[in-house]
């Protein structure tokens, strides 16, 4: 082939002829058209720009196709940034475009709060006039990110920047919240860990790891000292406020000992429990006063002075004779022995006050109310998101804690309350997010009331969580996406698809009941009435953003699940610095001994 083709170049060398003299000029020809005018636009980008965190400028190039002399959106062909830098100076100090950087700045001025609050910290034992411990049931670290973003964004924010209350915190840490015996908690052994300071069982109240679980006999020698009671031991008062019932696990730790935290009144006994002299939880509560000071010999204190919940049907007898104006059941009570517990209380606490609805909340006098014992709903109280459409209306979390403190305040030795949001556990055990997300604001605004009434100079705040839950924030949203809404990716417009072809939401849940789209209901546990599901589903056209939408779940189960992972705790006031670091749980009751001196207190007053 080689040869051929230099064959063929030869022959055309030797037929060519050589070239001839070059001919005159030809006439000019027309001239042609005008091209496109070629544009440049810059846009200078503001400090925290996704595309330049510290500022800079957006150029953006193309012709005219339209001949406006404007580059409009339509006729970009390519777009650069050129972006600030982020550098020090030789000698250490930041350069003039990172000293006027808004994350840069902001920073730096955390730093320098945080060291001059270590030098002016007060390390002393007993500094503590009040200990509040706040508890959020099921408030993973997911949950907190999420309930963040969600109220920023319901402020106007694009969500990831914004605070909670307890976000601004000092100091904090994590704790370590599995039981002695489950590697994953239920809040009855960890809130056990958090009031006496040691680790216990799943299931049990109040009582160390040697008791046997709906064991009766088991209980006696078991039973543990809480900062409540230490409290009332030297002579503070004392609350315990829950949205979930008053007797539930979260709330009875405070004050009952029980060999399993199911005992919530009689009727959940067995008969050999009952025979055995055992106390129902309920029970438990009203007699209090006289409980304690049967454990110790010449102890006299005045029993608990605020306590606010849910869970009437436990104090209750089973008869509709008893039924209050919001029951949901044709019978609200649920006692078998035939005792109104809150008539018992009453006739203890002549000077109380007991109170089932929002007016008769809204009339106690915290000047003059010497204790108050508020019942707000047969069961559980309503989620925050359906608080309003109680029969007879129920107080917020934060009213609740404002009130609470008011009446508190009046003892000059100081208090103990410890305020739990019941509800944003539930929240997500039915797959709400919503749900789980508004209770957690709300808990959020009740924290900031307690820091508001109080004088952080005496006043130890805790807040943490008994335990987490397996709610996941994923995939890869750009920032400003609603946090319930569909994954929509940085510099798109549209969800982004998984693998099978379908958009997906940013948060969701392993396991659980799956998807639910009942617009706008606001009641979770409504999807305890309709089947699990647990196969993909097509949200194109459904609104996940709405209060009646309950995510997908990997897993099916009949409720979703707790999670093993630590939960944060967070703490300001006298003692707060000792909170730092990842703890075992017990710890915090150790916190709270440091800042109020309980024990060396307590065992003073008993001798």
């Amino acid at each position: 082939m080689k040869t051929l083709k230099i064959l063929s170049l030869s022959i055309l060398v030797a037929l060519t002829g050589c070239d001839g003299d070059d001919g005159s000029d030809g006439t000019n020809g027309t001239n042609g058209t005008n091209g496109l005018n070629s544009l440049v636009l810059q846009t200078p980008l503001a400090v925290g720009n996704a595309n330049c965190l510290n500022g800079g400028v957006q150029i953006d190039s193309g012709l005219d196709d339209n001949g406006n002399n404007t580059l409009d959106a339509g006729e970009i062909d390519a777009t650069e940034f050129v972006c600030a830098p982020t550098i020090t100076n030789a000698n250490g100090g930041a350069a003039d475009v990172t000293s006027t950087n808004t994350w840069f700045t902001q920073a730096k001025r955390r730093v320098e709060i945080a060291q001059n609050r270590a030098e002016a910290i007060e390390i002393a034992k007993g500094q503590a006039k009040n200990v509040i411990l706040f508890v959020g049931d099921g408030l993973g670290i997911s949950t907190i990110t999420a309930a963040r973003i969600m109220a920023g964004q319901q402020a106007g924010l694009a969500g990831e920047e914004y605070e909670l209350s307890f976000d601004k915190f000092p100091y904090s840490g994590f704790v370590k919240t599995y039981n002695v015996d489950a590697q994953t908690p239920d809040s009855a052994g960890t809130m056990t860990a958090m009031m006496s300071g040691v680790k216990t069982d799943v299931g049990v109240i109040g009582v160390a790891e040697g008791i046997s679980r709906s064991d009766c006999a088991s209980v006696a020698g078991q039973e543990l000292v809480t900062a409540l009671e230490m409290a009332e031991i030297v002579g503070k008062s004392t609350g315990v406020i829950s949205t979930a019932r008053i007797t539930h696990a979260t709330p009875a730790a405070t004050y009952a000992k029980s060999a399993d935290r199911n005992w919530e009144d009689v009727s959940d006994m067995p008969a050999d429990a009952v025979a055995a002299g055992c106390e129902d939880i309920a029970s438990q509560l009203v007699n209090f006063e006289s409980n304690l000071e049967a454990r110790f010999t010449g102890l006299d204190v005045d029993g608990i002075e605020v306590m606010f919940g849910g869970g009437r049907r436990h104090f209750l007898p089973k008869d509709a004779a008893f039924n209050t104006g919001d029951a949901v059941s044709s019978i609200e009570g649920d006692r078998t022995d035939g005792r109104d517990l809150t008539a018992e209380w009453q006739a203890k606490y002549s000077a109380g006050q007991y109170v089932i609805d929002q007016a008769g909340f809204d009339a106690i006098n915290p000047a003059t109310t010497e204790r108050v014992f508020g019942l707000f709903n047969e069961s559980h109280m309503r989620y925050e998101a359906n608080r309003s459409e109680d029969a007879l209306g129920e107080p917020s979390l934060t009213e609740m804690t404002a009130k609470a403190i008011d009446v508190l305040d009046n003892n000059d030795e100081g208090f103990f309350l410890m305020v739990e949001s019941g509800r944003i556990d539930h929240g997500h055990h039915a797959g709400s997010a919503y749900n789980a997300l508004t209770d957690t604001i709300e808990f959020a605004k009740a924290v900031d009331a307690a820091v508001k009434a109080t004088n952080l100079e005496d006043t130890l705040i805790i807040v943490t969580a008994d335990h987490s839950h397996v709610f996941t924030i994923a995939g890869y949203p750009k920032r400003g996406n609603p946090i319930l809404g569909k994954v929509v990716s940085v510099g798109n417009e549209e969800p982004s698809l998984a693998a099978d072809g379908l958009p997906y939401t940013t948060v969701g849940y392993t396991n659980g009941r799956g998807y639910k789209d009942l617009g706008s209901e606001n009641d979770a546990d409504v999807a305890y009435s309709m089947e699990i599901v647990n196969d993909r589903q097509d949200l194109t056209t459904v609104n996940t953003e709405s209060s009646g939408f309950h995510q997908e779940a990997l897993i099916p189960l009949s409720s979703e699940t707790h999670a093993g992972e630590d939960v944060g705790v967070y703490a300001m006031g006298p003692g707060a610095h000792l909170v730092t670091g990842t703890n075992e749980q017990s710890l915090i009751f150790h916190v709270m001994n440091h800042a109020a001196n309980f024990v060396e207190q307590a065992d003073e007053a008993l001798e």
